[in-house]
């Protein structure tokens, strides 16, 4: 089965958090390093290291701007809001300053991604990250999308951030990802505009636009950042994990901010085990105004779907109505489908469903030959004893063609195959 990787984001997500945590996981530095070359954007520098997170050894990644502090002087920025906890808050958008060369809109984001030197699936993912952010800012703003302007200092945080994760996502070659809640923090955060609530506007737009799970705890202080929301956006398949599974590898990467609990993202690849063949699933609803004919296609019908035993049982329902039960017996790989059908063609507005266990007989088929033709066998063991069960359809056809009585062709089938008598194994 395809591989998982699992985001565990008890401790929030920002963009440098995740890029640690894909390459703790193995994921190609050298591939990223090529890669972030090819977009020919300045004014930064990598750093790549260890640190402790409440006595955790983490991958400490993050990008250092260059002349930020110059930025700040000139523009009366306040970066605070930008860089806590290794975040990038790198959505400014303050478009009337008089000096567009230090702005960047979402197109000339998607010009910079389109010089990107990877697989045409890399740069589609980190366009949608970036459009995730953008119209999340919009509505926050009330502008055009066109109208989002990223500063330029902050803008070089985020492209490099997400670019990274399409990067290194790519190269780990999982099946498909899937995202735990994201914990967040409370209070208030300082950016250029002033002092904002937590979850920030574009973080809780993401949130609503792409249906994000969010736990909010206790910590002062944002944890989740529009970048971080627009990875697990963009990249959360919105499944649950499986029941059961193994880790393959453990990935953590770091956040710069201190809480009481350890301020890391976790990210693991996990094995799904395969589907138990002896775990089955039973589907039972009680249906009082449905026909008889209805309910007769409708086992037809689940029987054709994979169903492996479907019947009714009358019952008594409220008002002093008989009705029926309808079971029906089935793996996981069918369960939903055979709910679709049950739904489709009978009158139910609910279905309830237990998980079963079988013990299930060695079987095989066998097919034994008669004076009147072949007939098929079922053969069933189990610690050593044997038995033969001749199939239905193959009976009835000995005692039309031979003029048998069903327990004359039974036992003939029967007796061959027990016997050793001519057969050939299916």
């Amino acid at each position: 089965m395809e591989k998982i990787l699992y985001l565990e984001c008890y401790s929030g997500i920002s963009g440098d958090m995740t890029v640690g945590a894909l390459l703790d996981l193995g994921a190609d530095r050298e591939r990223l390093e090529r890669a972030l070359k090819s977009l020919g954007v300045d004014g930064y520098h990598l750093h790549f290291g260890r640190t402790s997170k409440c006595g955790i050894d983490a991958y400490d990644f993050d990008v250092h701007l260059e002349g930020c502090h110059e930025h700040e002087h000139h523009h009366g920025h306040d970066h605070e809001h930008e860089h806590h906890h290794g975040h990038d808050h790198d959505h400014e958008h303050d478009h009337h300053h008089g000096h567009p060369h230090e702005h960047r809109n979402l197109y000339d984001i998607y010009e910079i991604i389109g010089r990107l030197q990877e697989k045409e699936e890399v740069k589609a993912l980190a366009r949608r990250m970036f459009e995730i952010v953008a119209e999340a800012e919009s509505k926050a703003h009330g502008l055009p999308v066109e109208e989002v302007h990223f500063h330029e200092v902050g803008a070089v945080d985020s492209i490099v951030d997400i670019v990274s994760t399409a990067v290194l996502l790519d190269d780990l070659g999982v099946g498909k990802v899937i995202v735990s809640p994201l914990s967040e923090g409370r209070g208030y955060v300082r950016c250029q505009h002033g002092v904002m609530p937590v979850p920030v506007p574009a973080t809780a737009n993401i949130a609503a636009a792409c249906g994000l799970r969010l736990h909010l705890t206790d910590n002062e202080g944002e944890m989740v950042t529009p970048t971080g929301a627009a990875i697990a956006a963009a990249i959360g398949c919105g499944e649950e994990l499986p029941e059961r599974y193994t880790i393959e590898k453990i990935g953590v990467g770091a956040g710069n901010k201190d809480f009481k609990n350890a301020n890391i993202l976790r990210a693991m690849i996990l094995c799904p085990e395969p589907e138990r063949k002896d775990i089955l699933w039973k589907l039972e609803t009680n249906i009082d105004d449905c026909t008889g004919e209805a309910l007769g296609y409708t086992m037809e019908k689940l029987f054709e779907a994979g169903a492996l035993d479907v019947y009714f049982t009358p019952i008594q329902m409220k008002k002093n109505r008989p009705a029926w039960e309808l079971s029906v017996i089935c793996g996981e790989g069918e369960r939903e489908a055979l709910e679709d059908l049950i739904f489709c063609h009978t009158t139910t507005i609910g279905i309830r469903r237990y998980e079963v266990r079988r013990t299930v007989l060695e079987r095989r088929k066998e097919t034994v030959e008669t004076e009147w033709g072949p007939a098929a066998v079922k053969v069933c063991s189990r610690k050593g004893r044997q038995e033969a069960y001749p199939e239905y359809e193959s009976v009835k056809r000995l005692c039309e063609a031979g003029g048998l009585s069903f327990g004359e062709a039974y036992g003939l089938v029967r007796g061959l195959a027990e016997n050793g008598g001519e057969k050939e194994q299916e």
